[in-house]
C-alpha cells in the first residue's frame, strides 16, 4: 500500500526531490572476518531516478513517521531486512533543500552480512567492504553524504576492563563515525581501554583519540 509521503517536493528553479515529507535511508554495517566492515548498498534499477548508480535503501517518509521508522521500513521493502536484526546507532541529516525537504541517513549495525531480497527498485544488493565503496559509481547525493558517513576503523584492546559488545559503530560528536573491533591484525589504529578510563566507551575514545 502506498504511503501518504509518496510524491514530489518542489524547490525553486524546478528542482524536485522524492518524498512530500522528506526521505530517509538506512546505512547498515556488518563485520568482516578480518576486523573491517561492509555496508549494504543497492544498485539502483535502470528505470529509477539516477538508475545504475549505487546508494543505500531508502525512500519517502510518511507524515506520521520518524526518520528511523521510515528508514527501517524502506530496508524491509527494498532489501527484505527486518528491524529485529538491526541495532540503530544514530542518524545524520545528510541533505536539505530550499523547499524544506530533508534526507536523513539512519546508521545501524547487523551482527553479520544479512541475506537480502531485492525488490523491483534494485538491480542487486551487495555487501561492499567499506574501503571499496568509492570504487563504485555512487548516486551523487550518497557520494556527498558518504564523506561524513564513512566509519574509521579502530582496533580496541582491553586492559582489565569490561568488554562491551563489539564490533559496532560509534559516533563521537565533531569527530564522526568509528568502527570498533578487536581483531589484533585488523585495520585501523589501536586504542587501549583500561579500568581507569571513563565507563562510557565513546567518552574513552574521545579522550584517547584527541
Amino acid at each position: 500500500m502506498r504511503g501518504d509521503g509518496d510524491g514530489w517536493s518542489n524547490s525553486p528553479g524546478g528542482v524536485r526531490h522524492w518524498g512530500k515529507y522528506g526521505a530517509a535511508g538506512l546505512l547498515v554495517r556488518a563485520p568482516l572476518p578480518r576486523g573491517g566492515s561492509a555496508v549494504l548498498l543497492q544498485h539502483r534499477a535502470p528505470w529509477s531516478h539516477q538508475g545504475g548508480t549505487w546508494a543505500i535503501p531508502g525512500g519517502a517518509r510518511d507524515s506520521h513517521e520518524s526518520a528511523e521508522h521510515a528508514a527501517v521500513r524502506e530496508a524491509w521493502e527494498e532489501a527484505g531486512i527486518t528491524g529485529d536484526l538491526l541495532r540503530v546507532r544514530g542518524e545524520r541529516l545528510t541533505m536539505t533543500a530550499p523547499s524544506g525537504w530533508t534526507y536523513t541517513t539512519v546508521v545501524a549495525d547487523a551482527e553479520s552480512p544479512l541475506a537480502t531480497i531485492a525488490n523491483r527498485e534494485s538491480s542487486e544488493l551487495v555487501w561492499v567492504p567499506e574501503d571499496e565503496v568509492t570504487d563504485l559509481p555512487l548516486h551523487p547525493g550518497f557520494a556527498l553524504a558518504w564523506i561524513t558517513l564513512r566509519a574509521v576503523p579502530v582496533r580496541i584492546r582491553f586492559a582489565d576492563a569490561p568488554v562491551p559488545d563489539l564490533p559496532r559503530t560509534v559516533e563521537i560528536a565533531d569527530r564522526g563515525f568509528f568502527w570498533l573491533h578487536t581483531q589484533a591484525d585488523g585495520p585501523g589504529d589501536e586504542v587501549t581501554i583500561g579500568p581507569d578510563q571513563p565507563g562510557e566507551l565513546a567518552a574513552a575514545l574521545t579522550k584517547l583519540l584527541s
